[in-house]
């Protein structure tokens, strides 16, 4: 059995004194290339991860939700048949998702649980994501309501922009509920379309912990979708995703120069994605390297969401052994750099970065070997996983 599953499953009958009669598993994420631009509608390839959030639970008989966290020590109490309050800390989170489906009427009924998750927090890897979609497939279970993962992606978005506050696109709730074993999926954002990319053999989506977070990101992603619609506005599209790289040189005498790399980076970088999926079938990893490289460039120039942390790791990446390409994944200012590196060099490639990375910055970094997931799902407590 997974070992963060089994956890939650002991502290369940720890704490309540008998078994859980579910498992619920979501998982995070990483984002090979298409950053920054699934709010205005655009391209992206992320993968579900291995790493995930899961709660152990049972149903209650009456309209409440009890709820321990192990990863805080700490747990909430919330009575469905009330308004929900504006919360700090992971307690809004289960508000957030309660007063999303009771916005849209679902009949929600009483459950509790125990939780925990190992993917690592403000690392640009969709933890709260998978903790958003993970609790509403817990209420799906406990309701009676037939999962359906991109209307479960829909809700947690909107508990993301409309309670938590965070302006985000759908990649991240989409993969958490979406993902698919052994395969990164090209999703186009506006239109919900999910295509399954297989991963290249050989090939080996190492993500890269610069062990660094920066406060205050929310803001700064929100920001930076104020200036994206802004820019959209100003080329006469309801989205970046509808502007060519020649609308954008048409209106650049009319658009602050701020603006017109935010346009920039979005446009070049749909274009990016919808390249790098011909590599990936094609097996043309050079060119799928040189894309995720390019996409760097575009976010730390353009965009202007890298750190020095992200960096340093690219660089050290980029001179390690069986390396193709690397960039930052996630909103930024801290947090991961994921690498497309071949299966044979992994060994050594790992051993440089770390050896690069800390000579930098004098940190440890957390090194990930990818392995594609499934989406959120259900488990018996008492199979073997």
């Amino acid at each position: 059995m997974n070992k963060i599953a089994k956890k939650v499953q002991q502290a369940f009958e720890t704490r309540f004194g008998s078994s859980p009669t579910h498992l619920i598993r979501a998982p995070g994420r990483v984002n090979l290339i298409g950053e920054h631009t699934d709010y205005s509608g655009g391209f992206v390839m992320p993968l579900a991860l291995e790493q995930a959030h899961w709660i152990a639970a049972r149903p209650r008989e009456d309209q409440t939700v009890v709820l321990h966290s192990l990863d805080y020590d700490d747990s909430t109490k919330v009575n469905l048949t009330e308004p929900q309050l504006q919360l700090k800390g992971w307690q809004n989170y289960l508000n957030g998702v309660v007063w999303v489906l009771q916005e849209e009427k679902w009949p929600l009924s009483g459950w509790e649980g125990v939780m925990s998750g190992d993917v690592p927090q403000g690392a640009g890897l969709s933890s709260s994501a998978a903790l958003e979609t993970a609790l509403i497939r817990a209420f799906a279970e406990f309701s009676g309501i037939t999962w359906q993962p991109k209307i479960a992606a829909k809700l947690a978005q909107r508990a993301e922009n409309e309670w938590v506050g965070v302006s985000c696109g759908i990649m991240d709730q989409l993969i958490s509920a979406c993902g698919v074993s052994g395969h990164a999926l090209f999703i186009d954002c506006r239109k919900l379309d999910l295509q399954q990319v297989p991963l290249p053999e050989g090939l080996r989506i190492i993500i890269l912990d610069t062990k660094t977070r920066r406060g205050l990101v929310d803001s700064h992603y929100n920001e930076r979708h104020s200036q994206c619609k802004e820019a959209s506005a100003i080329l006469g599209k309801t989205m970046l995703r509808d502007a060519t790289l020649s609308d954008l040189e048409a209106k650049a005498a009319e658009m602050e120069p701020l603006l017109y790399r935010r346009a920039k980076h979005v446009i070049t970088e749909n274009e990016r994605v919808l390249q790098a999926v011909k590599a990936m079938r094609s097996d043309d990893h050079q060119l799928l390297g040189q894309l995720m490289q390019d996409s760097h460039i575009s976010l730390r120039d353009d965009f202007e969401v890298s750190s020095s942390a992200l960096d340093e790791m690219v660089e050290c990446a980029l001179t390690a052994p069986g390396c193709l390409g690397a960039r930052m994944t996630g909103a930024g200012f801290g947090g991961c750099a994921v690498a497309l590196v071949t299966a044979e060099k992994e060994e050594d490639f790992v051993n440089s970065i770390r050896e690069c990375y800390f000579k930098k910055t004098s940190l440890q970094p957390n090194i990930i070997s990818c392995t594609p997931a499934d989406g959120a799902s259900r488990y018996d407590p008492l199979a073997e996983m």
